[in-house]
């Protein structure tokens, strides 16, 4: 081949699609299993939530405002039409989406998100039908009031529980004393009927100083949410400032401290509130110094991974990593952290009807990753 430059194209090519072949077959590691990372989707705009259909197809959230569907494997082009309106301002947009429990018979899909009102932004849940690749009948059933200024911490994750109830995360929304406060849902977990109502038994129902739906207090920015497949407890994870993220066992009524007492420090270094630890407030199950961001949560129960079953996963944004934890009860005994030669932030993670682990990684190039076990 006489042309030099054409020589040269024709092996930088050769030598991209070696280089592409070796990194979708590349052999990852945990200390029980082994693994490959398949990547099913590219292209995605900050994906924050996905949810399977009982069919096998997914909902991704994206943070810009888009709904999209995954139908046999394939990313549609067209976004799904119907989607609440977003306000894609800082960590806001769309966030989270979660499947009615009886989602065959009702076709009932929530989704969280900011929302824009009287004051700036809060977090919202709207509820809506999914037929025929659209959303129906969309409605907002819940709103955090008062909405404020800024773009931070909006949470959310949403989660149906064994009781039927639907928790919600709601951050504080960067004002520290809201989520002190009983009379506000700013940096709460909340429990709501199906219908977005306060859920009959709530711990603070009757209280005039206390809004109903709060079910605990005391969070900063929690985004991640997932119920315990034999106890059906709900745990949470929430992002402190600098350093003091936290994985916390949410129980009723219970204040986890924010801002009085913290296991973080301001970005500026300095002290926030009175301490780690006070009488009345829980402490975390674990928590992280330096801090890892962590967004997403589940419980593992599959087969195609054996030894990971009964441990908890969770995505790591600034930590850029899969973090395995073994549980002993309510205690955390051991932590793996897988991925993090990918260099990826990772939003999410899910077990899907397959088995196999599900990663969301947040960035303008966002992508869908499956880990499927090697022999």
């Amino acid at each position: 081949m006489r042309n030099p430059l054409l020589r040269l194209a024709i092996l930088a090519a050769l030598l991209w699609a070696s280089a592409a072949a070796g990194a979708f077959a590349q052999t990852h590691s945990s200390e029980q299993h082994q693994f490959r990372v398949t990547t099913l989707v590219a292209g995605l705009e900050h994906p924050w939530g996905l949810a399977f259909l009982p069919n096998g197809d997914l909902l991704i959230t994206e943070r810009p405002g888009r709904l999209r569907l995954v139908r046999d494997g394939v990313l549609e082009s067209a976004p799904v039409a119907g989607a609440p309106k977003a306000a894609a301002s800082g960590q806001g947009g769309l966030l989270d989406v979660a499947l009615h429990p009886r989602f065959a018979e009702n076709r009932l899909v929530y989704l969280s998100y900011a929302g824009r009102g009287a004051g700036g932004l809060g977090t919202e849940v709207a509820r809506a039908r999914f037929v025929d690749r659209r959303l129906v009948d969309l409605e907002t059933i819940y709103a955090v009031e008062p909405k404020s200024g800024g773009g931070r911490h909006f949470g959310s994750r949403l989660a149906f529980g064994r009781d039927g109830l639907l928790y919600v995360t709601a951050g504080e929304r960067g004002s520290r004393d809201r989520a002190q406060d009983l009379g506000d849902p700013a940096g709460a977990v909340l429990r709501l009927t199906e219908d977005g109502a306060p859920a009959p038994g709530n711990p603070f129902v009757g209280r005039k100083d206390a809004r109903p739906e709060i079910f605990t207090y005391g969070h900063r920015n929690p985004q991640g949410l997932a119920m315990h497949p034999e106890t059906g407890e709900i745990w949470a994870v929430e992002h402190g400032p600098r350093g003091g993220d936290e994985l916390n066992l949410i129980a009723a009524g219970t204040n986890y401290g924010w801002p009085v007492i913290t296991h973080g420090r301001s970005y500026a270094g300095f002290k926030i509130g009175e301490g780690n630890a006070k009488p009345g407030m829980a402490q975390p199950q674990r928590y992280w110094v330096p801090s890892i961001s962590p967004s997403g949560l589940a419980f593992y129960t599959g087969e195609a991974f054996p030894e990971w079953r009964g441990n908890l996963f969770l995505g790591a944004l600034s930590g850029q990593a899969l973090v395995r934890l073994e549980l002993d009860g309510a205690k955390v005994v051991h932590e793996e952290r897988l991925l993090e030669e990918l260099d990826e932030r990772i939003r999410d993670v899910r077990q899907g009807p397959d088995g196999r682990l599900y990663l969301l990684t947040d960035s303008s190039k966002g992508a869908l990753l499956r880990l499927d076990p090697l022999p």
